[in-house]
């Protein structure tokens, strides 16, 4: 297990949240002192999280979260997971750490890479990026500040359940997320499973994928 500091509450304040679909959730938002990242990260607390809270690592996504880009799926993965776990309970930890942790302006360098035929991965290798630098130190951080040290995992990506586990969390169950394609994010999609192992049940890829 990776030894790291701990983290403290800086701050709880309860925000009404409201969705363009007209969703709509009262949330409590968590600030932090001592991340060993130094970023400002936030988690959202909602519902009355118990025994194992659904909990989910959401990555900032300022063209998908903000812009509502058809490139990518994590719009609808945010909205998506703030009703589940209203619903059930825990806590999303909304992560500054945009474009698998590369930066804006370096994400959208890749999408005109991937333009010009590269997937989402070899654009970032074109770049001399890595393909994801993500690091998921200050989430433990803060889960623990939270009194979390063990919990279900929303996700499709088992090298978030995997690096928790190695920060000493326990992730009881991994809990799929929905599937969200469009004709402008299916190659991302496609990249996804292909290369990271995400558990995406794309038709396409059920031959592919099997065994």
């Amino acid at each position: 297990m990776r030894d790291y500091p701990t983290a403290t509450v800086r701050t709880r304040v309860t925000v009404p949240l409201r969705f363009g679909d007209g969703y709509s959730v009262d949330a409590e938002l968590v600030t932090f002192h001592g991340l060993a990242d130094d970023k400002e990260h936030l988690a959202v607390v909602l519902g009355e999280p118990g025994a194992d809270p659904l909990v989910r690592l959401h990555s900032e996504c300022l063209t998908g979260d903000v812009f509502g880009s058809a490139r990518c799926d994590c719009g609808p993965q945010l909205r998506e997971a703030v009703e589940q776990i209203a619903e059930r309970g825990g806590v999303l930890l909304y992560l500054r750490q945009e474009g698998r942790g590369i930066g804006l302006y370096n994400k959208l360098d890749a999408y005109a890479l991937q333009d010009q035929g590269l997937d989402t991965y070899a654009a970032n290798a074109a770049l001399g990026l890595p393909e994801d630098d993500r690091d998921y130190t200050a989430a433990a951080q803060m889960l623990q500040a939270l009194g979390i040290d063990s919990l279900d995992l929303l996700s499709n990506n088992p090298d978030k359940a995997d690096q928790l586990r190695d920060l000493g969390i326990t992730v009881s169950h991994r809990v799929p997320t929905g599937v969200f394609t469009t004709a402008h994010n299916v190659r991302y999609l496609r990249a996804k499973v292909l290369q990271t192992q995400h558990t995406l049940p794309l038709p396409e890829l059920t031959e592919l994928t099997a065994g």
